[in-house]
């Protein structure tokens, strides 16, 4: 049994700040922990646009607080994501989050992420896997 809070990560390896400077998260689940699937708490900043594409992963996001437009790049199409509004990337679709304020969801993905992953120029994570155990 593993039991651990997002307090406990603050200013860990588990807490990630993009590059890009619009979002942080706090990875409490990862793939060291291999019951295939990750488990974050992401916030995006308001006013901040993040392009991403998980061309390697599902993803489900819940949002807990806060308020954001995304848009599905591929259609146009526009959703307004607010607390207890799920979203789920099953298509591995390009969207875009735009946060009117700041935005913090939980979210799930699989294959599970290493945390060592941040989005590259075309909003993808890179699929990192961990070492086989013997």
């Amino acid at each position: 049994m593993i039991v651990r809070s997002f307090k406990d990560i603050e200013g860990t390896e588990r807490h990630v700040k993009a590059k890009s400077g619009t979002w942080e998260s706090k990875r409490i689940v990862l793939a060291r922990e291999r019951v295939g699937f990750s488990l974050h708490e992401t916030t995006l900043y308001a006013g901040t646009e993040t392009s991403m594409w998980y061309a390697n992963h599902i993803e489900a996001v819940l949002c807990v607080e806060g308020e954001a437009e995304l848009t599905n790049d591929e259609t146009g199409e526009k959703h307004w994501i607010t607390p207890g509004t799920m979203y789920l990337l099953d298509g591995h679709e390009k969207h875009t989050m735009r946060p009117k304020t700041d935005f913090r969801c939980v979210c799930v993905f699989n294959p599970p992420i290493t945390g060592r992953e941040d989005h590259d120029e075309n909003g993808v994570y890179p699929l990192i896997t961990e070492p086989e155990e013997v």
